[in-house]
This record gives structure tokens, C-alpha cells and sequence, in this order.
């Protein structure tokens, strides 16, 4: 079989994964960030609250990147099954 080329929802659905993998990564290396300066043993870091923020803001924007996705992943399904269902009614004709 040969691969369709790509289509515009799939190349977003693609964008946005991928930078939904960025955005993991980030908010990996901020709870890094926020483990380490908690081990420092050497009081509260000034930087924790900041860090937390960050954190909370970056889970926000993976759960809002990942609602998107999946609402692109719903409309292509629906375009592909009325395209089909379109084209059994085109060769029924």
C-alpha cells in the first residue's frame, strides 16, 4: 500500500504532538528543578515558588494541548468516515 500524502490534520495532529512531547520534557526539567532545590537542605530556595508556578502553568498547557489533539483526532475520524460514506453512495449511483 502506498502512504497518502500528508494531510493538513494530520501534519497539525503532528505539530501538536510534537510539541506536546516538548512540553513534557519541560515539565520534567521543572520538577527536576524544584527536587533538586528542595534537597539543597539549604532553606527554602527563592526560586520555588517560581518553579511551582511554572510547573502548574506548563500542566495547564499539556492538558489544553492534549484536549486539542484529541478534538482534531475526533473531526479527521468523522471526515474520513463521511468521505467514505459519500463515496459508497457515489459508486451506488
Amino acid at each position: 500500500m502506498s502512504k497518502e500524502p500528508a494531510k493538513p490534520a494530520d501534519s497539525l495532529v503532528q505539530e501538536l504532538l510534537a510539541e506536546r512531547r516538548q512540553l513534557k520534557i519541560a515539565l520534567e526539567r521543572a520538577r527536576i528543578e524544584v527536587a533538586d532545590a528542595l534537597a539543597s537542605g539549604g532553606g527554602v530556595d527563592a526560586r520555588l515558588g517560581d518553579l511551582q508556578a511554572e510547573l502548574a502553568r506548563l500542566r495547564k498547557q499539556l492538558d489544553d494541548t492534549r484536549a486539542e489533539v484529541n478534538l482534531l483526532r475526533t473531526e479527521r475520524d468523522e471526515l474520513r468516515d463521511g468521505i467514505a460514506k459519500v463515496l459508497i453512495q457515489l459508486k451506488g449511483d
